[in-house]
């Protein structure tokens, strides 16, 4: 599978991390599955990692298709980070970014996980899988 979602009981982040090659059918899913699972662990932040991808098969469409999606994140005062450190990937989230601002006023875009853990002022957050109820 080219992604996993996890989750940090004690500071309460959920995180999406894709690997390998990522197509739009995979960022449907995982956005599909990220809705039902904010709904369940109530999460106070949320991360995007595309660290791991190594062949981005996703169109510029799919990610206007989901900035104009509602958000996976219910309350927009919760901090939600896409770590993107390819230039491609990081256009794309950019793009999306820049698209769903209105919906999402704290969204960031950042080249690393340690900027992003940063940013959540967390050090060595333990992750653990979780399934849909």
């Amino acid at each position: 599978m080219p992604y996993q979602i996890v989750y940090d009981r004690t500071n309460r982040i959920i995180r999406a991390r894709f690997e390998g090659r990522v197509t739009d059918d995979e960022l449907m899913d995982v956005y599909r599955l990220g809705q039902k699972l904010v709904g369940q662990l109530d999460p106070q932040a949320g991360i995007t990692d595309f660290s791991d991808v190594t062949t981005v098969a996703f169109t510029p469409e799919t990610i206007y298709e989901l900035a104009a999606a509602k958000p996976i994140m219910r309350d927009p005062g919760r901090l939600v980070i896409f770590v993107a450190p390819t230039p491609h990937v990081y256009g794309m989230a950019r793009m999306f970014e820049i698209l769903g601002e209105g919906t999402r006023p704290n969204l960031h875009v950042v080249r690393s996980l340690d900027e992003a853990y940063k940013l959540l002022n967390v050090q060595g957050p333990q992750f653990e899988p979780v399934g849909i109820k």
